[in-house]
């Protein structure tokens, strides 16, 4: 059983990190309406202290995964073939936009994906700034529970389109290549 290297990066970055950051998002949604229901000023912080390093995974977590997608997965899956190469399997975008039947997962999948995840770091981003910077006044401040709320909606849709995508993208064209590597020898 074996895997090459783009094999195994393309999974971390979307099984890995997108995966367990999808997964993470009913926690940030029970830990803003637990924020709601509001602690007297002097209840121990250390629930707080721990939503917010919660919140500050998701973040980093969606940092990781848009930027292994952008700066170690699209190079890959961008890459010129050379001039007269007839094989295009090593070279994905070039495979799908090579048939007029796979041309539209490049011009609208790939291009909505690499676009829209963006918006998930930076929401996310925006979420853990908003319970750091108001935690306590969360309670009585319905605009920034709203706010919060809000951008953890935007995240978590824009991750859906974004991995939606990718997980047809890799199955219609994936990025293989790189050295091997065996997981289990055969007998």
């Amino acid at each position: 059983m074996e895997i090459t290297f783009r094999d195994a990066m393309t999974v971390m970055h979307g099984m890995g990190f997108g995966a367990l950051f999808m997964l993470a998002f009913s926690g940030a949604i029970a830990i803003i309406y637990a924020s709601a229901t509001g602690a007297p000023p002097d209840a121990p912080v250390r629930g707080r202290t721990l939503f917010r390093l919660y919140l500050l995974s998701m973040a980093g977590l969606s940092w990781l995964t848009v930027l292994s997608g952008s700066y170690l997965i699209y190079p890959w899956y961008r890459a010129t073939p050379p001039a007269g190469a007839t094989d295009l399997a090593a070279y994905p975008q070039h495979l799908l936009l090579s048939n007029p039947m796979t041309a539209g997962w490049h011009e609208l999948g790939m291009e909505w994906k690499e676009h829209i995840a963006w918006f998930t770091p930076i929401a996310m981003t925006m979420v853990a700034y908003i319970f750091i910077a108001y935690g306590p006044q969360l309670a009585r401040r319905r605009d920034l529970r709203r706010a919060a709320l809000g951008f953890t909606a935007v995240a978590f849709l824009a991750t859906a389109v974004a991995g939606t995508f990718g997980a047809f993208l890799n199955k219609e064209a994936p990025v293989h290549g790189g050295p091997e590597i065996v997981l289990l020898r055969g007998r």
